[in-house]
């Protein structure tokens, strides 16, 4: 007899290939589509021939932005984001499901065919011939801002999508001018891809007598996609059905209703039959909106003592040809502007933030969303700080940190830190670390011609907050539970955690509960999806909350059968008694007796609106440097974190590795190269684009120490964005740190082995 199966409750069905994945969905009579998409980052389009296409055999319909824009469907909207400098308002430059009239980057969808077959529909695309007019291409967002640059938009006077500030300038001006020191920097964050494992793929019915429209993808939770495709149709929200049970990765990338999303379902309103679309790795490359890509500059004013008196920050993003859904909120308000100061105690704080368009894919949030940017500049020139006046990195950042006696904390930029312990999680990581033994392995490095060295970064950040969530507990007739949600699971384990929370306290067995996330058939819910590290904290929140209410509903229906007022019973390990008897009824019971009713009264549905809560951490590492050939290698990794109260050690410890992995990604290899003249991307495949192996984390140790959250009822913080947020700033100040030896004060990411080599070269 075999074991046991232990893990969570959707890793039997996952790792036996049950899954069902968008790919994996068919419906009867469907067929097959393939996008043609530019092969040049700007130009206008003189004239779509399709007449080739459409002769050849198993084609069905060839649809072209003219088809897009004679359907007068609208762009998707972006998050709401605070007016500006002066004013100023979020631009949206308008971005139909396929480009009509001129194209905008390389890569950008230009038709759609739909055939019988895949490989119909391929061929057909090949046959459609395009007559292009070329214009002149952006591919940086400095030249974007050139005042006689070309507008990718005519509704964006000077490509600029939004200027946006934040803090108090007068008031950081008066704290520059008294400083003792100023220290400048300026880096830059590289775009890199999200690369879920599972390829952007979409399915997509359209019944023409119920104008129902069901649509099979890869989502972060349905409720915002529904909304968005409703938004662009005019269709009511009523009549749209999302689906996606297995979500092969999301990292932020999944939380977008796409053009071609559109575009199928265009295209299966025109055929009248279902249209499914399986994208390669080379499109979900191209098309899949790019995380991070900005300067970061960034001025810290010191007064004589080393205490950080004053901090200005200038961003220039580069938006890629059109505004995503959350990229403008992610790069002004949601991680800039909310966790401005970091973990220090800085009086005056002022950022101002230009998002700029060029002929490139758009961005959106990534793993992260913009946090490991605000830690990256914040704990390199914290570091540079060090550097110039000579004070030792720990002993710099212990005179600047916020107080644990100072939680709750507002800073200058009007956010409140929940709760929190910087100083606690500085010792804790130090001693993990052995920060104090480093010297001798530096020294031992030195007698086998490495260079070694050591990163320390910290960092605090939002997580949870966007709205409220609604939820459901539905008891069934056979005895079982079924939780509903609108959380989109891409490997986070809700399967797992939510019907452990409920089953706590309900005192019922968990394996007799089922969750549905994101249930098209389902109870009709409000609230968003999964992004932010906002999943336990809202919807497994909103889960207790509705728990405790249907144990408050079950105490009076006890009290009825038990003959006791409600006040007089107790509640425990699923049983209520009256106090001081044996009088007894369980929840299991009262739920049975009602089980041929229509509802049970037991069933409940409920909404939680909760703040944001802070996670934080301090995280170490070493890092090696071979200087003959430039090659890095992560030899000591730490990370010490607080992310409240833990309910499942197992995937939290999950969640912090693949976000370590995404972080090193971006530090040692990850980079979307785009030719300067053409805008082509260069990196359009795994023989191009580097991804991290598992072998760069071997020596790792993860330690939690947590402060519980008051701004939720789980006591929870977020752990999904970080190791990617404390990753970045740490392993970037250990490769300077190991640098410095050989006269090397600034490289910039991806600390590939040519980019340390000349650099070392440079400075020999």
């Amino acid at each position: 007899m075999s074991a046991p199966f232990k893990g969570r409750r959707e890793d039997r069905r996952l790792v036996t290939g049950q899954g069902r994945f968008t790919a994996d969905w068919d419906l009867p009579g469907q067929t097959h589509a393939a996008f043609l998409r530019s092969d040049r980052a700007h130009a206008r389009i003189v004239s779509v021939d399709i007449s080739a296409a459409l002769a050849m055999p198993g084609v069905l319909k060839v649809l072209t932005g003219a088809d897009a824009a004679a359907a007068a469907w609208k762009t998707p909207q972006a998050m709401m984001i605070p007016p500006g400098v002066d004013g100023f308002v979020l631009r949206i430059p308008e971005r139909p499901c396929l480009a009509h009239e001129r194209v905008r980057f390389a890569g950008e969808p230009v038709a759609i065919v739909v055939a019988e077959t895949e490989a119909d529909a391929l061929e057909a695309a090949e046959a459609i011939a395009i007559e292009y007019d070329d214009l002149p291409v952006l591919t940086t967002a400095q030249a974007a801002g050139e005042p006689n640059a070309i507008l990718l938009h005519d509704s964006v006077p000077g490509n600029l999508v939004f200027d946006y500030e934040y803090g108090n300038k007068a008031a950081t001006e008066a704290q520059f001018a008294k400083a003792a020191r100023v220290v400048k920097l300026s880096v830059e964050a590289q775009r890199i891809a999200g690369v879920p494992m599972e390829p952007k793929a979409c399915l997509a019915t359209w019944d023409a007598g119920s104008g129902m429209c069901d649509v099979y993808m890869q989502t972060q939770g349905m409720g915002d996609l529904v909304t968005a495709l409703a938004f662009v149709t005019g269709e009511p929200r009523e009549k749209f059905r999302v689906h996606a049970h297995d979500v092969g990765g999301g990292y932020g990338v999944r939380n977008e209703l796409y053009p071609e999303n559109v575009a199928v379902v265009l295209a299966a309103k025109a055929v009248g039959r279902p249209v499914k679309w399986v994208g390669t790795r080379s499109e979900t490359l191209v098309s899949d909106h790019h995380g991070r890509g900005a300067t970061l500059s960034g001025e810290l004013a010191l007064d004589a003592d080393g205490r950080f008196i004053g901090l200005n920050v200038e961003w220039l993003v580069d938006m890629g040809a059109y505004t995503s859904n959350a990229a403008p909120l992610i790069n002004t308000v949601a991680a800039p502007r909310t966790m401005a100061t970091n973990v220090y105690a800085v009086p005056a704080i002022y950022g101002r933030h230009k998002l700029v368009l060029t002929n490139k894919t758009p961005s959106a949030p990534y793993r992260g969303a913009g946090r490991p940017n605000v830690a990256y500049l914040w704990e390199r020139l914290v570091d540079e700080a060090a550097r110039v006046t000579g004070i030792d990195r720990v002993e710099i950042r212990r005179r600047n940190l916020i107080a644990k006696t100072a939680f709750p904390y507002t800073t200058p930029t009007g956010s409140a830190y929940d709760s929190g312990d910087p100083a606690g999680l500085l010792d804790s990581a130090l001693e993990a670390a052995d920060w104090k033994g480093f010297a001798a392995r530096k020294a031992e490095a030195m007698t086998r011609d490495r260079l070694r060295g050591i990163g320390l970064a910290l960092f605090i950040e939002p997580s949870g907050s966007v709205g409220a969530e609604e939820i459901s507990i539905t008891f069934r007739a056979d005895g079982t539970l079924s939780l509903y949600s609108l959380a989109g699971p891409s490997g986070q384990g809700y399967e797992t955690v939510y019907p452990d929370i409920v089953a706590k306290v309900l005192g019922l067995d968990a394996d007799k509960m089922k969750l549905h996330s994101s249930d098209p058939f389902g109870p009709q819910l409000s609230g968003t999806g999964s992004f932010g590290s906002r999943s336990l904290i809202s919807h497994g929140a909103a889960l207790y909350q509705g728990a405790l209410e249907v144990v408050e509903k079950g105490r009076k229906l006890a009290g009825d059968m038990l003959e006791t007022a409600p006040g007089d019973i107790d509640f425990a390990n699923g049983r209520y008694v009256v106090k001081g008897t044996d009088l007894a009824v369980s929840l299991a019971d009262i739920a049975a007796k009602h089980a041929g009713a229509t509802t049970n009264p037991l069933d409940t549905t409920t909404k939680l609106a909760v703040t944001a809560a802070f996670p934080s951490g301090a995280h170490i590492a070493e890092v090696e440097i071979d200087p003959g050939t430039g090659k890095t290698e992560i030899v000591r990794y730490t990370a010490v974190d607080d992310c409240g109260v833990i309910y499942n050690h197992k995937i939290v410890e999950g969640q912090m590795l693949g976000g370590l992995m995404q972080g090193i990604g971006q530090v040692m290899c990850e980079d979307l190269v785009y030719d300067r003249e053409s805008g082509q991307l260069l990196a359009g495949s795994f023989m191009d684009y580097a991804m991290p192996r598992a072998e760069v984390l071997s020596n790792l140790k993860m330690l939690d120490r947590p402060v519980p959250s008051p701004a939720n009822p789980l006591g929870a913080k977020g752990a999904g964005e970080a190791g990617a947020t404390g990753s970045v700033p740490t392993l970037a100040n250990a490769v300077h740190d190991a640098l410095a030896a050989a006269g090397v004060t600034q490289v910039e990411m991806p600390y590939t082995p040519q980019r340390i080599w000349e650099a070392l070269a440079k400075g020999r």
